[in-house]
């Protein structure tokens, strides 16, 4: 158990934190732009994905439509396509990827995919009706160049005003980083896979 603070203890911590939430106040008052953000999640560790589903339910509490498009991935049905269903229309999921690089085995079939993907993500971030489009692993096309990364860059950067924008993914272009508002690396501390466990429904899909 804890011992009981002094009053003198309770005066000095109340000044101080008096202290800390002028200079917040301060900080919090200066910034007075608002604008459509380019939002990039990568790193090796997991939760990069999470993360922007996440960010999807924030917009959709807040009476917005959601865009997502998959790049890449597609052999794997996830539950967080399933329980976005229940938000109707406000949520536009597209998968038009066919699996990862090295289970296709097929550069001209995963290239034609990345196009059909980024083709859907042009006209979802051209929709005024969507306040958020996640680009899901739009990343990993970049990375292996299925894609022309001058064209994509310009492309988000040139995006209408008020658009968000979340791109996912390890390895994110330098480019990419240059021109977002905002970039998260995940970084890998631990791994349950490094101990044999398994991908599970629920954690991995």
């Amino acid at each position: 158990m804890t011992e009981p603070l002094d009053e003198a203890a309770a005066v000095r911590h109340r000044a101080k934190m008096e202290k800390r939430k002028a200079v917040q106040d301060a900080e919090v008052a200066g910034k007075t732009v608002e604008k459509g953000l380019l939002i990039v999640h990568t790193g090796s560790g997991k939760g990069k994905s999470t993360a922007a589903f996440g960010l999807s339910l924030r917009m959709l509490g807040r009476g917005h439509r959601v865009g997502v498009v998959q790049f890449v991935k597609g052999a794997w049905h996830t539950a967080e396509r399933d329980a976005l269903k229940a938000f109707g229309d406000q949520v536009a999921w597209h998968t038009m990827g066919e699996g990862f690089t090295w289970e296709t085995q097929d550069l001209a079939r995963d290239m034609a995919a990345a196009e059909r993907a980024w083709a859907k993500s042009l006209e979802l971030m051209a929709d005024p009706s969507f306040a958020l489009v996640i680009l899901d692993e739009l990343n990993i096309a970049l990375r292996y160049e299925y894609l022309d990364l001058a064209t994509v860059v310009a492309a988000l950067t040139a995006r209408r005003s008020g658009l968000h924008v979340v791109v996912t993914g390890r390895n994110a272009k330098p480019q990419l980083v240059a021109a977002a508002d905002l970039v998260t690396e995940m970084t890998l501390v631990k791994h349950h896979f490094a101990a044999g466990v398994k991908a599970q429904a629920g954690i991995e899909y």
